[in-house]
């Protein structure tokens, strides 16, 4: 007699994956694929990744596939689909198959960035975390439903970028192009990291983050400060003072034009029930750092939080014991909705010409500025993904109006138009840009489980 399929069938085979070792197998050969996206020795490896493991494994499964390329991305873009029947539910999916430098050599001993190793529960290896195991997570879910349900029940686009470690390059362009194409009814992807390991997690946006350079050049060469200190300027302690214009020894935002202003209330309700919880290895919380008056949950994922990166000033490696000429500052911003990026530059000039600080220069950004999105929490989206896993897993997922980190969500938000839902697979001690990158395999069990379980559910109306 033929068993009836069923959601906890689906969950059941899609966990079958990890027990009987072919999810390890395909991440593994996939993390031994060097697809780092800035190294530029390996170009090839991200068209590897694209023909010999995304590609095949969706044609098994019944999708189109088309590969298209863009200048100004270093590798190519997959659009998968299955188009089941045009009144069904359409879902786009999102993951990169690049990843950022191994770092060969700085693993701890025994490890190594492209030969997946398994230690204290947990798959160690580059793209493990970010962001090859958590796509494969999502492809495994998939397969499973297939296998069980022999259909989806919805239709299914699927997009594989390999150049996401670059700041996401001709993203924007490609998307703009194939627009009809990457029509759908909900965006769903996996990256970043769950609010904590044992949390599950879903977040609904990104802030935003732009880097600018504050500079003071005083003069051309070093003077000898015995000869000329006390009468010439110092562009180091001048520009220490100029930041000050900008955030308080406390962390505080001075420039209105950098934060929101306020947080919306559905935003704060939701944050009251996430809670920031650092591990062991984490450093503490330092409750008296950043905006007055506000949670640590709403300081990272409501307002903005303005870093200096890096301040180059002199030599420290060759001291000259000379007056430097020059004084310069990498610093960044990270921002939610209710920040106009195009206003930061002009109103940080004017608050550094307001305190008399004339003589610094404010660059234009030059690196890629990524934009703020949010899906409002109570869109019935978010309801119903979170209805889904919370019947898989026995517990509602910690929702977050949006990541702290920056992503490309706004392309799929704002271009295309799509409510935008992360389900991510990793957690924050996953170390995903240096050595020792690593995926605990109860992340991957959960992950599995209420993948199969959300696709089932979005299927079931029409299978």
């Amino acid at each position: 007699m033929t068993e009836t399929p069923s959601r906890q069938a689906t969950i059941n085979k899609a966990v079958s994956y990890l027990d009987d070792g072919t999810f390890e197998a395909a991440l593994r050969r996939r993390v031994a694929i060097p697809s780092a996206s800035r190294v530029a020795a390996n170009k090839p490896d991200l068209w590897r990744y694209i023909s010999e493991e995304m590609q095949p494994f969706f044609e098994r499964l019944g999708f189109a596939v088309k590969v298209y390329e863009n200048n100004l991305a270093p590798g190519p873009f997959l659009i998968a689909e299955r188009i089941e029947d045009p009144s069904f539910t359409t879902v786009l999916q999102y993951g990169h198959g690049d990843v950022v430098a191994g770092l060969d050599g700085q693993w701890d001993e025994g490890l190594g960035p492209f030969d997946m190793t398994e230690r204290d529960g947990a798959w160690y290896g580059r793209g493990t975390a970010d962001n090859k195991g958590q796509h494969a997570v999502n492809l495994a879910a998939i397969e499973a439903l297939l296998a069980v349900r022999g259909s989806l029940g919805f239709n299914l686009k699927y997009l594989i970028e390999m150049g996401e470690e670059s700041g996401s390059l001709g993203l924007e362009e490609m998307c703009a192009a194939h627009r009809e194409e990457l029509a759908a009814d909900v965006f769903i992807a996996s990256d970043g990291p769950r609010l904590a390991l044992d949390r599950p997690t879903i977040f609904l946006g990104a802030r935003g983050g732009m880097s600018f350079h504050l500079e003071i050049n005083a003069r051309e060469s070093f003077q000898h400060s015995g000869n000329w200190g006390g009468i010439l300027s110092n562009p180091g302690i001048e520009l220490c003072h100029a930041i000050t214009a900008l955030v308080d020894r406390t962390g505080k935002i001075k420039v209105p034009a950098m934060t929101p202003g306020k947080i919306p209330e559905n935003v704060r309700e939701a944050l009251k029930h996430c809670k920031i919880e650092p591990a062991a290895d984490d450093p503490s919380i330092e409750p008296w750092w950043g905006e007055p008056g506000l949670t640590p949950e709403e300081k990272v994922f409501a307002w903005s939080s303005f870093e200096v990166m890096e301040m180059e000033c002199g030599n420290l490696a060759q001291p000259l014991y000379a007056i430097p000429p020059k004084a310069r500052a990498r610093v960044q911003l990270r921002f939610p909705v209710g920040v106009d990026p195009d206003a930061v530059v002009p109103a940080v000039r004017n608050a550094l010409q307001d305190a008399g600080y004339d003589r610094v220069v404010v660059k234009d950004p030059t690196d890629a500025i990524f934009l703020a999105s949010r899906l409002d929490p109570d869109h019935p989206w978010v309801q119903r993904v979170s209805a889904s896993i919370e019947q898989t897993l026995g517990q509602p997922p910690a929702i977050l109006p949006n990541l702290g980190g920056s992503l490309p969500n706004n392309i799929f938000s704002d271009l295309l138009g799509l409510p935008t839902i992360w389900i991510p697979h990793s957690y924050p001690g996953c170390l995903q840009h240096a050595p020792n990158e690593h995926l605990p395999i109860s992340i991957v069990r959960e992950g599995l489980a209420m993948m199969a379980g959300l696709y089932w559910d979005i299927g079931e109306h029409h299978s």
